[in-house]
């Protein structure tokens, strides 16, 4: 309104002149574009249509997805582990996806690592900067394929999570609270990359959790040698009573460093029949 060439008076505007008139065509022109915006529109309608159709596809596959990571059947093909430690583990095996916690030992956690490494599967350990080298390669683990995340500070679970995507099996020390929201989308990651999840401590709904009931030391003797073996039995218990509590005596370790199966103890009555009892002594 204010700009000069926009300015008409009013007996312009009243005038039925060439100029009137060639701007009444341009009105009409104006409103033939007009209409031909309101077909472009309607163009541009269809196409919303397909983006839609397109996006509805795509959540479908989502969905398609998330089922069959869900749908994982607990007797999937899962990974090694030690000889000693089948009869504590439901099929006797470390189940792709699972979730195990080993509350007290480091060496029962990296003997749940040493047969899968020594079968080519690549391992982690996060949060754990006590982790002895040397311990683990007696334990047979492959150091090649060992990645070490000695102190991830408050991040530990988004690596861990991030090392789910590298190794089979990944060895953590929970160093914070858990919130089921996050434990679910890391056994959804573990599922979907075929690997399973050691926690040197607590978790919260672990298929699987192996605690020490008890142990004894041997080699000291009357007060002097030193520690050779020690005799552990180890308990598994499952998820909300998923399974019934199993124990099994281990050699943890024995006088060689290696853990296995340890060999009945004979009790009294079989073979040597000979027991020591206290006799006096004349003063």
């Amino acid at each position: 309104m204010f700009e000069y060439e926009g300015m008409q008076t009013a007996a312009t505007l009243r005038s039925p002149g060439p100029d009137r008139v060639g701007r009444s065509g341009a009105a009409r022109g104006g409103a033939g574009a007009a209409r031909g915006g309101v077909g472009a529109a309607r163009g541009g309608g269809a196409d919303h249509l397909g983006d839609a159709r397109a996006a509805l596809d795509r959540i479908t596959s989502l969905r398609s997805r998330v089922t069959d990571m869900e749908s994982t059947r607990v007797d999937t093909a899962g990974l090694p582990t030690a000889s000693a430690l089948e009869p504590l583990l439901p099929g006797g095996a470390i189940r792709v996806g699972g979730t195990y916690a080993v509350p007290e030992s480091v060496l029962l956690a990296i003997t749940m690592l040493q047969a899968a490494s020594a079968s080519g599967a690549w391992c982690a350990v996060v949060g754990v900067p006590s982790f002895g080298i040397e311990a683990a390669a007696a334990a047979g683990i492959d150091l090649e394929r060992l990645v070490l995340v000695p102190d991830p500070g408050d991040q530990w679970l988004a690596v861990t999570a991030a090392m789910a995507d590298v190794a089979q099996i990944v060895l953590t020390r929970p160093l914070g609270r858990i919130v089921p929201g996050d434990i679910a989308r890391l056994s959804a990651r573990l599922r979907q990359r075929g690997g399973a999840l050691v926690a040197l401590g607590s978790w919260p709904g672990a298929d699987v959790t192996l605690r020490i009931t008890s142990s004894v030391w041997s080699g000291i003797g009357q007060g002097h040698g030193h520690l050779t073996e020690r005799r552990a039995t180890v308990t598994a218990t499952g998820r909300a009573g998923a399974m019934r509590p199993t124990s099994t005596e281990l050699l943890l370790p024995a006088a060689d460093g290696s853990v296995r199966a340890a060999t009945p103890v004979p009790t009294v009555g079989s073979g040597d029949t000979r027991v020591l009892r206290p006799v006096a002594v004349a003063s």
